[in-house]
């Protein structure tokens, strides 16, 4: 093909998409109703001041800088995606819409589209405009088999209908179906996707394994150093750092990850001063480590913040592609031999709650009848014996021609050892062996996205409103790289969560999620632990928070980013350094000066029973 027939053929092509895109007949319904929020309470602190740099930790180095397809799902995503904004946010208090890089939006009259006005500001971090292009280049992305995300294929292809634009900064994104107006937003209002960046998804997952995209949030990732350390920089004049809802929030000028494997390697190097905070809501964290002198001496404070986020499924996650596992008796026998109760007696203080649901603290969403199946080594015993393993070997345990009733629990955290000790000799006690596989925290969830595993003990986030299709229907069992940890298969759930999905009202969507966690719950493929309604944290006491220092949703205002993206809503950066007095305390503890101790217990948000 000559030059000018291939120059030609390109130009075709780009017109073709333009008239795609743009759809030039499209027009703006005349009865819109533009809405917009700049009413609510902001929650940053107006004292907050810029600089510092806060050293935080990776119990792993992530596999991959990308957010979609393989290897992609781990703990670091959350800090990728929580530098890129969507078009609209939930506000985390008041839990009403605010504007993110959208100034306006409107409704459909059919709940199926809502309309946004882009604002002229928005900027990716190599300088260009976000456009309603990089929006409809979402669709297209998330569509591609290319980037190899059987999940995003499905979901973008089934739920989202398409992106038409109106003008250079108007357009709309429509759902597939009609929705309930107060969860629309969290289908359409999608992030963008610089089409500029990625001239061609060919090849992707390698391609693009460790190249840093553009983005439009505070931070951008400045310094890798493979296996060591990531270092996000803040965008010195970051677009958005002055819009009302932004501003006084993601104060520090860098944020360093340094890779400490072992969590009791990490906290020591807390102590010593070289991570500014530490996660202490496990008991034996806060109630004997987080003890001495640096916190008698004022030097490090502690902040027990109670929240009303929805709480994560955590719990037991059997593999029912297992032979053993497939057996329904076999699973219920596990259920009643699962001594948690102990577990937190023993080895959490009593601080937890037991879960009853695997989706509690989702208000009306939570069916209240469920109760979590009693320990009690009677029933346990009669399901085992029903599912062919009465007999005991010498050592206790069940046997089944010639077979050991022996199944390995696969965990990544360390801290996580001691609750599973205590579980394997319950269980012993009831004639199934537990082998503990205790693996890295990036590799051991993705042997379990394999499914390489035989039970799980682990949770999963859900956002504001319960989801089951890519924990529970079956297109996404029985393959890897999918959230289907269970490997469920069954018609009667498949046919409630489409129903789940396709449901208008509010009141039959809670109807149909009362059915399903039910069916859950008899499946018994998920065996419920323990929740914990709140976040405890240690911090050095350089670190500043506002007054009151978390949000109803996202918990304290100690993270970074905004981490809590899968609740829709934008929280992070809340907390800022004080220069003076880091030098002070740097000082003060080479002079043996010491502070007021503070230990902070705040129940602003804490639910009431």
């Amino acid at each position: 093909m000559s030059a000018y027939l291939r120059s030609l053929s390109s130009s075709i092509l780009l017109l073709m998409f333009s008239m795609s895109a743009l759809l030039a007949n499209a027009e703006l319904p005349a009865n819109i109703n533009w809405l917009t929020n700049d009413e609510d309470p902001v929650y940053a602190s107006p004292e907050a001041v810029k600089g510092g740099t806060l050293k935080s930790v990776l119990l792993s180095f992530p596999l991959t800088l990308r957010y979609v397809g393989p290897d992609s799902n781990g703990g670091f995503r959350s800090a990728i995606l929580g530098n890129q904004m969507s078009l609209v946010v939930t506000h985390p208090n008041t839990y009403k819409l605010l504007p993110s890089l959208a100034t306006h939006w409107a409704y459909s009259d059919d709940n199926k589209t809502m309309y946004f006005r882009l604002n002229p500001k928005a900027r990716w971090s190599d300088g260009k405009p976000v456009t309603p292009d990089d929006f409809a280049f979402t669709l297209e992305f998330m569509r591609s088999k290319e980037i190899v995300a059987p999940w995003y294929n499905t979901y973008y292809s089934e739920e989202v209908g398409e992106v038409v634009i109106y003008d250079a900064h108007t357009f709309s994104v429509s759902s597939a179906k009609p929705r309930p107006r107060n969860e629309l937003a969290s289908h359409v209002a999608l992030n963008p996707t610089p089409r500029h960046f990625y001239k061609d998804l060919t090849g992707y997952v390698q391609k693009y394994n460790w190249e840093v995209e553009p983005n439009t949030g505070a931070y951008q990732i400045s310094e890798i150093k493979k296996g060591k350390s990531i270092t996000f920089s803040r965008k010195k004049d970051w677009w958005a750092q002055d819009l009302k809802y932004y501003k006084n929030r993601f104060n520090v000028d860098k944020v360093r990850y340094t890779v400490i494997r072992d969590m009791n390697l990490a906290w020591e190097h807390f102590k010593k001063g070289n991570l500014d905070m530490f996660g202490i809501t496990q008991p034996v964290y806060w109630h004997e480590k987080a003890t001495g002198d640096i916190f008698d001496q004022g030097y490090v404070h502690k902040l027990w913040f109670y929240n009303e986020s929805p709480q994560y499924s955590s719990g037991l996650w059997l593999n029912q592609d297992n032979p053993i596992l497939k057996d329904y008796n076999v699973r219920l026998g596990i259920a009643h031999s699962f001594n948690i109760e102990k577990v937190n007696q023993q080895v959490l203080r009593g601080d937890y709650e037991r879960k009853h649901n695997i989706h509690s603290g989702f208000g009306a969403f939570t069916n209240p009848d469920i109760r979590s199946r009693e320990f009690d080594l009677e029933k346990a015993n009669m399901y085992f014996e029903k599912a062919g393993w009465g007999e005991r070997g010498g050592d206790g345990i069940r046997v089944k021609d010639g077979q050991r009733l022996s199944l390995a629990v696969t965990y990544g955290v360390d801290d996580h050892t001691p609750r599973l000790v205590v579980l394997k000799e319950e269980f012993k006690r009831a004639g199934l062996e537990l082998n503990l596989r205790k693996m890295d925290s990036a590799a051991s969830f993705k042997s379990v996205l394999e499914k390489n595993h035989e039970i799980w003990w682990g949770a999963l986030g859900g956002g504001r409103w319960p989801q089951y299709w890519g924990q529970f229907h079956s297109v996404n069992a029985h393959k890897p790289q999918t959230n289907n940890i269970t490997n469920t298969d069954d018609p009667e759930m498949d046919r409630l969560i489409e129903a789940y999905r396709s449901a208008m009202s509010t009141e039959q969507r809670v109807k149909l999620a009362h059915q399903l966690q039910q069916l859950i719950h008899e499946q018994s493929a998920w065996i419920p632990s323990l929740d914990v309604p709140y976040e405890r944290i240690a911090y050095w006491r350089w670190i500043r928070l506002p007054e009151v220092p978390g949000t109803r949703i996202g918990g304290t205002g100690l993270s970074p980013f905004d981490f809590n993206g899968s609740f829709d809503t934008s929280d992070g950066g809340l907390f800022w350094i004080d220069s003076k007095m880091k030098k002070e305390t740097e000082a003060a503890r080479k002079k043996d000066k010491t502070f007021p101790a503070v230990t902070r217990i705040d129940d602003t948000y804490k639910v009431k029973n």
